[in-house]
């Protein structure tokens, strides 16, 4: 990816945690252009979840920076970077199980009829209401669940949960959405059709993706651009092809 022109929604430089004596992020720097999908690859423990802890504030850096959409946000609270537009889904979906698919979206969406003072006077927030409901139904259709949104989500499977998550996340208005293992414990036919939702997402919605994924063979070729970690540090980096054929990579992978 050519330097000219490119502007990017997360950077960081020199980033590293330690734990004790294990660093387990060493010196990463990272940068995600807007609107493309970026993947993060590398064997399981080579600091790839971790990295994406510290850049979301659950974890504090050890040293380094960490800017999101132009801002320094090393250190932030995670629920000040979720508010500033960067927000992660997790290997193990987290929806309200209970809920319909249309309800866990629109409880992302939030609204002023969730505001105690005004809840009682339908006026000041039913029209509110009408608005999300019609972009919560837009949002369930780009990412392939609007004929599911009266099924309870724990009735969804592997794959329609992570879909789940991704909506809720684009019901935030998030610019950044890092996805740990979207398609872990997918079907691999399936697979395919998750990230090519995902992938068509990126101009309509305004939206970019981190990809943290060890399942290469299925979603290198849906990449913009890769990094691969191994051992908390950036080994390789480059477009899909150049990195499926670095010597370093091929060595993680294959040995």
């Amino acid at each position: 990816m050519s330097e000219d022109h490119v502007e990017y929604i997360l950077v960081t430089q020199n980033l590293t945690k330690a734990f004790g004596g294990l660093v387990a992020v060493n010196n990463v720097n990272i940068k995600v252009a807007k609107n493309k999908m970026t993947m993060l690859m590398g064997p399981n423990g080579a600091g790839k979840t971790t990295f994406v802890n510290v850049c979301t504030g659950v974890l504090k850096p050890t040293s380094g920076k960490v800017f999101f959409n132009g801002m320094d946000i090393t250190g932030w609270e995670p629920h000040q970077v979720y508010k500033a537009g960067f927000v992660r889904t997790f290997q193990v979906p987290e929806p309200f199980l209970g809920l319909t698919v249309l309800d866990n979206v629109l409880v992302a969406l939030g609204g002023s009829g969730e505001n105690p003072i005004k809840a009682p006077i339908k006026g000041l927030w039913i029209d509110e209401e009408r608005r999300n409901i019609e972009r919560a139904f837009k949002i369930l259709e780009a990412v392939g669940l609007g004929d599911y949104w009266d099924r309870l989500a724990a009735a969804l499977g592997a794959g329609q949960l992570k879909m789940l998550e991704v909506a809720r996340a684009l019901a935030t208005g998030a610019k950044l959405i890092a996805l740990d293992e979207p398609i872990g414990g997918t079907d691999p036919a399936y697979a395919d059709e998750i990230l090519s939702y995902i992938k068509s997402l990126l101009n309509k919605w305004d939206v970019s993706f981190l990809l943290i994924e060890h399942r290469i063979d299925i979603a290198l070729p849906y990449a913009d651009y890769v990094y691969v970690m191994d051992r908390g540090r950036v080994i390789a980096e480059g477009d899909p092809d150049e990195v499926a054929n670095n010597p370093k990579v091929i060595e993680i992978y294959i040995g």
